[in-house]
């Protein structure tokens, strides 16, 4: 009897462009094998030339790196389009308010279709090219609302692109264990039927949300992620090295050094092979 062929699936490296030694570990992980995707912030402030030109080197050492678009639209950034609305100050509102303001049907999704658009023309304008998938910053593209203005705005510019959904086929025990996961598996099912809807492919299965507040073992959580995942499943994550643009942005700091130190490691490596899980 032969072996069964091996999963494929895409680990997928999350915020490109929010800072330089952010960049520095996504592409050195690309360029270790240990990851096939990563998605660009476009209103980061590490998306100078110089770093996309390095990241498309990167991508050129490997077999297959999808590079996407990481549709940002939420604190402490802020929108390339004029007159956007909502807004705190000069800057998106903060992830939790955004939600609420979707699921009380008080956005306006021309809003955030014209911001979408604005952020897909601009990674276009950078890489020569539209993306080869969309996800979203804090997983804004599953919000109510905020979803309809995104599906508008990816199917008008990128209709081939597939975009990020959050949900999984899952025992309800361990669904229950993860309220966050849960929480994502209940907005994708909402956000699945109106890619469906609109023409867009979406990835089959999705791992990798914890509570990152926490000193998890990352080998052991990704051991779990990859478990049952499909083929074309899609596992998130966030490796990086800190520096001080990043500390001014966001909380996610000293995990992202545990998340690159464990990808660039052998015991990744047998992980996959344990597994039959290959990024190939």
């Amino acid at each position: 009897m032969s072996a069964a062929a091996p999963r494929r699936i895409w680990l997928c490296a999350d915020d490109y462009g929010i800072s330089p030694g952010v960049n520095r570990a996504i592409r050195d992980l690309i360029e270790r094998g240990r990851l096939n995707a990563t998605s660009v912030m476009m209103v980061g402030p590490a998306i100078a030339r110089s770093e996309i030109e390095a990241l498309q080197a990167s991508a050129r050492q490997s077999p297959r790196c999808a590079i996407g678009l990481h549709v940002t639209l939420s604190a402490p950034f802020r929108p390339l389009t004029m007159h956007f609305r909502p807004l705190d100050g000069d800057m998106f509102l903060a992830f939790p308010k955004l939600l609420r303001a979707g699921l009380t049907r008080r956005l306006d999704r021309e809003f955030f279709r014209n911001e979408v658009k604005a952020q897909l023309a601009a990674f276009a304008e950078a890489f020569g090219r539209v993306p080869d998938f969309v996800d979203g910053h804090q997983h804004v593209q599953l919000y109510p609302q905020v979803r309809d203005g995104f599906v508008d705005a990816v199917g008008e510019i990128a209709p081939k692109a597939w975009v990020r959904q959050g949900g999984r086929d899952l025992p309800l025990a361990q669904r229950l264990a993860s309220p966050k996961a849960m929480v994502l598996d209940i907005l994708s099912a909402q956000f699945r039927r109106r890619a469906d809807s609109a023409g867009l492919s979406f990835n089959p299965g999705f791992a990798g949300a914890y509570d990152f507040t926490r000193a998890a073992d990352f080998g052991a959580l990704m051991r779990q992620f990859l478990e049952g995942l499909p083929d074309d499943g899609l596992v998130m994550c966030h490796p990086g090295f800190v520096d001080d643009v990043l500390a001014s942005l966001d909380p996610m700091t000293d995990v992202r050094e545990r998340e690159h130190a464990y990808l660039a490691g052998d015991a990744f490596a047998r992980l996959l092979a344990d597994s039959g899980v290959t990024l190939g």
